[in-house]
């Protein structure tokens, strides 16, 4: 009965801590802080108070709580729980500005391409990936191969009929995309 009467013991101080400074408190954060944030200081300012409740000067072992010798104290836990809430804040809207500048310095109107996306709705599904996962995400034929389960050898062959098939659509006698060699995907032989 002993054991079981001290871990009930800290959670009796709390509530009568509780008791008495939580009114104190929404008081005091009120005046110095935003409606909006209050009751989150307020909620962390308890928890603090509760994970140091034996460090609240003045809170005896009893169940009376005079407000004189614990409001102080409590009023500076709140104090900080306010200051890294405004420090919190002021990250918060940091990192907005910076993303607002990054997505400003973006180009806000990418180029259009009606006539390559035309013909490339125009390719089988298989095909068009193929021709996007070369052209797009740059990648080598074998790799494309890992992506869509096709042999090396099926891929090549897929683009280059789509390369081809593109060129015709898009009425170029070259078919050799720009930006890409034309033996990429071949054997040096």
């Amino acid at each position: 009965m002993t054991e079981q009467g001290t871990t009930r013991d800290p959670e009796a101080r709390f509530e009568a801590l509780a008791h008495v400074v939580v009114e104190p408190l929404h008081r005091y954060l009120v005046r110095r802080a935003d409606a909006d944030v209050v009751d989150d200081v307020l909620s962390e300012t308890l928890l603090v108070l509760w994970r140091r409740i034996d460090d609240v000067p003045g809170l005896g072992a009893g169940p009376a709580v005079d407000p004189d010798d614990v409001l102080p104290w409590c009023y500076g836990v709140a104090r900080g729980c306010l200051a890294n809430a405004r420090r919190a804040d002021r990250r918060r809207l940091r990192l907005v500005e910076r993303l607002t500048r990054t997505h400003e310095a973006l180009p806000t109107a990418p180029t259009v391409h009606t006539d390559l996306h035309t013909a490339l709705d125009k390719l089988g599904a298989l095909d068009r990936e193929v021709v996007l996962l070369w052209a797009w995400e740059e990648l080598a034929p074998r790799q494309i191969a890992q992506v869509t389960g096709m042999t090396s050898n099926a891929v090549s062959i897929r683009l280059h009929r789509a390369k081809k098939k593109l060129a015709g659509l898009l009425e170029r006698k070259n078919s050799a995309l720009a930006g890409h060699e034309t033996s990429e995907g071949r054997s040096s032989r």
